[in-house]
């Protein structure tokens, strides 16, 4: 699929998540916009999985590392065909079909339950390795927020990763700046961020990361690296696509005003019909 027609499916993505939270009241904007393109690129491009048999052994895995991130997921989940879009009415309800973090008991589609920050590329080092003895013909893509680089045990899992050369695993870095109390460099700085990947002897690549063909490079670039994992920092905003959320900690998650519902609505719309 072409990067004008990848791109065209984020908007609508990113448009139809804004809406169903907005439905809701509240939600985690910030972090959901922010990954549209990555994970449209790879649910629609690169990933080997079958919406019709979500168990498949020799899929492709993703796993949503920075769980609270979801509700674009389950958007393009159910746009994917996991399970009816009418689920999207439940997005961020209290007992709803859909739970605030990714969750495998609830939603078709998502293989590891997430939203305790830090253990998702230790799941995926696991992953990787059991696709490996297994002998299968799998891929395994994380995708981590670059606050979430935070924790020690991304650092762990990543020696770990690296020490058993697993190029069937691919991390991806959301590095919009921005945590839930404020920016990253504020808070905890972690760069240069690259070189610290590299000094881990992963294979580093950085892109930005609403730009989709670049992600579309950075994958095939990942897929022809043998003998050491690759990680690909994407350069991100956080809550893209919307003037008065972009880059401003304040919509990590909150509620929305009618007001501002109205505001978001004409520049998604107006994007997405301007888009390609």
């Amino acid at each position: 699929m072409r990067a004008e027609e990848l791109q065209k499916i984020a908007h609508d993505i990113r448009l139809t998540t804004f809406k169903k939270l907005a439905q809701a009241g509240n939600g985690h904007w910030g972090g959901s916009f922010s990954q549209v393109e990555i994970i449209t690129t790879l649910y629609y491009s690169e990933m080997k999985i079958d919406p019709q048999n979500p168990q498949l052994e020799d899929r492709d895995r993703f796993i949503l590392s920075k769980g609270h991130a979801s509700p674009s997921l389950y958007t393009l989940l159910a746009k994917k065909g996991f399970f009816p879009i009418e689920w999207l009415d439940e997005l961020e309800i209290s007992g709803g079909k859909l739970p605030k973090h990714a969750d495998r008991f609830k939603a078709p589609g998502v293989d590891v339950s997430t939203g305790s920050l830090g253990q998702g590329l230790s799941v995926g080092v696991g992953t990787a390795f059991g696709s490996r003895v297994r002998d299968l013909n799998s891929r395994t893509y994380v995708l981590i927020g670059d606050g979430e680089c935070n924790e020690g045990m991304v650092w762990e899992a990543a020696m770990t990763a690296a020490k058993y050369k697993l190029d069937n695993l691919v991390a991806i870095v959301d590095d919009n700046g921005v945590q839930c109390d404020g920016s990253g460099c504020d808070i905890m700085p972690i760069d240069p961020l690259d070189e610290k990947w590299k000094a881990f002897n992963w294979n580093v690549i950085k892109i930005d990361g609403h730009n989709i063909q670049q992600i579309l490079d950075a994958f095939k670039e990942a897929r022809e690296t043998k003998g050491k994992p690759t990680v690909i920092i994407a350069n991100t905003v956080k809550g893209k696509g919307i003037s008065f959320m972009e880059g401003k900690y304040q919509w990590h998650n909150g509620a929305i005003t009618p007001e501002q519902i109205n505001i978001g609505m004409s520049e998604l719309e107006g994007a997405s019909k301007s888009c390609c």
